[in-house]
């Protein structure tokens, strides 16, 4: 039966047999297996699937209703369109790496309890790490390993967090909870790890821009989106996402108008997006949550054709960075005009997919009498207008002419692109079809004379703040630096803390070895050794002055018997003294 297989399982074993396959038959299969899952999907009714007990636990491998179907359908649909983008690759790790990647987001969306649901979270953070990885050079080894210890630990605190939530009575199923309590806070932590919210978020703007070019797709659509998608099914409503979520969208801009880096600018933009779905998960209307998974959607499609954009750049130039690019437009002009329909869905230019989604969450603020979270929203989307609406496509394909001369991508990746920038196009046309998947009746008109008036105001004050900028020579300036971000207090309290506790544990062992080791324990041993001739001499300088042994024959008899205790020989008559007296004292004390 195709009706309620589980896609998650389906990409798991196309993992396994990938690399078993061979060549002529491997792109075939490459493609196949993500329009059949999602043919699958499609077919199959809301409802629970694949349920059994396991230590008294129920496990569901797959519960379908409409928050995780229409998550799973953007899953399925941006795997259709990454691996038609690295199709030609020739690179089973990548390969594998990516179909686990998808399954383990897919699994996640789709499971019904915390125990598979952590161990999909873990597929993710380890099948994510070898897209880092499989670039093979210095820089995406150092931040593949630091993005796996990363993504360890948040995964040990949502797994603590499961764990405390079992034994203080919870149930195993995924459900709502209020961040009260030890439990939903380090779930909580968790999920906000996996979101890139600040300041956990240093992993995300080191790792992405070192993946490889097609695993950077991949990269940008399943971490982050499943951790929003996590967030509405667990913590929907909570009032501190509202605050988080603002600051979220407003905070990576100025970090994306300084970074040199073109996928950095995009991973900066990406936790840019990533906070109005945080900021809709707090409000927690029908609106907002509509909004936030509505944009989520739109956000997967254009954010992954802006990063196919760059990884095309990157295949073709060996380039990425603003400073070595401009002028690209005239060789590859697909390209440019594919990201430039990036770029305006990003902006929510209307028209375009980002334009459907992105207001309502900003109306759904507005709605609620949130001003200051609403005025927050409408500078951030200014803010966006600046770096990725203009700044990405301006400096890659325009700006200064760099002298670089290459060809659009080979026709896999074109046609990724050209089938991303359809979607972006088609949602922002007709965003009726989309909105008939999201979890509420959806009665939102996004092409209102004030919507779109307004929109276009913004859109307008940001293009032309950019240009003011630029010709005024204030915009800053591309140069080839590292600009740091909360990752500098990690390192600088990360050795504030190797010190503190090298100097306090390290202290307290020396202190240790000093007065306990070489000190008390020490005389105990010195003594422990000097002890039987001690008693021996009690014993025996008694009777020796009985028998008038004085002066310097005594002295002379009392350095025998220490020598002969430490050479272990002594006179039989001693060495029976000696027992006798130790019998007489076990008698005594007896």
């Amino acid at each position: 039966m195709i009706s309620g297989l589980p896609p998650a399982l389906l990409f798991l074993a196309g993992a396994a047999v990938v690399p078993l396959l061979p060549q002529r038959f491997k792109q075939a299969f490459m493609l196949a297996l993500p329009l059949f899952a999602l043919y699958a999907l499609y077919v199959t009714p809301l409802g629970t699937y694949w349920s059994f007990s396991f230590l008294d636990y129920q496990i569901v491998l797959m519960k379908l209703d409409r928050l995780s179907r229409v998550f799973a359908y953007i899953f399925l649909i941006i795997s259709v369109i990454g691996l038609l983008f690295a199709l030609k690759v020739e690179d089973d790790l990548q390969h594998s790496a990516a179909l686990v990647y998808a399954g383990g987001a897919l699994g996640v969306t789709l499971c019904g309890d915390w125990f598979s649901l952590y161990v999909y979270w873990e597929f993710m953070a380890v099948a994510s790490t070898f897209l880092i990885l499989a670039r093979r050079t210095p820089q995406a080894r150092r931040a593949s390993l630091r993005y796996i210890l990363v993504h360890l630990f948040g995964g040990l605190l949502l797994f603590a967090g499961i764990m405390l939530l079992l034994a203080g009575g919870g149930g195993i199923a995924i459900g709502a909870l209020k961040l009260e309590g030890p439990a939903a806070w380090l779930i909580f932590l968790g999920i906000a790890l996996n979101a890139a919210i600040p300041p956990l978020h240093p992993w995300l703007k080191d790792a992405y821009p070192e993946a490889t070019p097609t695993g950077a797709v991949f990269l940008s659509a399943f971490t982050t989106k499943s951790a929003v998608y996590l967030m509405c099914r667990t913590f929907a409503g909570a009032e501190v996402l509202i605050w988080v979520g603002a600051i979220m969208t407003i905070f990576p801009i100025f970090y994306a108008v300084l970074e040199n880096d073109i996928r950095r600018v995009l991973s900066y933009s990406l936790m840019n997006q990533v906070g109005y779905m945080m900021c809709g998960i707090g409000i927690g209307t029908t609106l907002a949550i509509n909004g936030t998974v509505g944009h989520a959607f739109c956000h997967i499609l254009y954010k992954a054709l802006l990063f196919m954009a760059a990884g095309s750049v990157l295949t073709m130039t060996g380039r990425i960075r603003c400073t070595d690019l401009g002028g690209l437009y005239k060789t590859m002009p697909l390209t440019a005009v594919f990201c430039m329909v990036g770029s305006a869905s990003i902006s929510a230019f209307p028209l375009f997919s980002g334009f459907v989604s992105k207001s309502m969450i900003v109306s759904a603020a507005g709605l609620q009498h949130l001003t200051t979270i609403w005025f927050m929203l409408q500078f951030a989307s200014v803010g966006v207008i600046d770096h990725a609406g203009i700044k990405v496509p301006y400096f890659t394909f325009f700006g200064h002419d760099s002298g670089v001369r290459a060809s659009d991508p080979p026709w896999n990746m074109t046609w990724a692109m050209g089938i991303a920038a359809v979607f972006c196009l088609g949602l922002g046309v007709f965003p009726q079809p989309l909105y008939a998947l999201l979890p509420f009746p959806v009665d939102y008109a996004p092409y209102t004379g004030a919507h779109v008036v307004g929109q276009l105001q913004l859109l307008l004050f940001g293009a032309l703040a950019f240009v003011l900028l630029i010709y005024s020579g204030y915009y800053p300036a591309e140069i080839r630096a590292i600009n740091l971000d909360f990752d500098w207090f990690y390192r600088k309290g990360g050795r504030a803390f190797y010190r503190l506790v090298d100097w306090g544990l390290n202290g307290v062992n020396a202190a240790g070895e000093r007065w306990l080791v070489n000190g008390l324990t020490g005389s105990i041993n010195r003594f422990a050794r000097q002890a039987p001739a001690i008693t021996a001499k009690l014993v025996l300088v008694p009777v020796w002055w009985l028998f008038r042994v004085r002066g310097w024959p005594l002295e002379r008899r009392k350095r025998e018997l220490e020598r002969g205790f430490a050479r272990g020989a002594l006179p039989v008559g001693v060495g029976a003294m000696a027992a006798l007296m130790m019998l007489l004292v076990l008698y005594l004390l007896a």
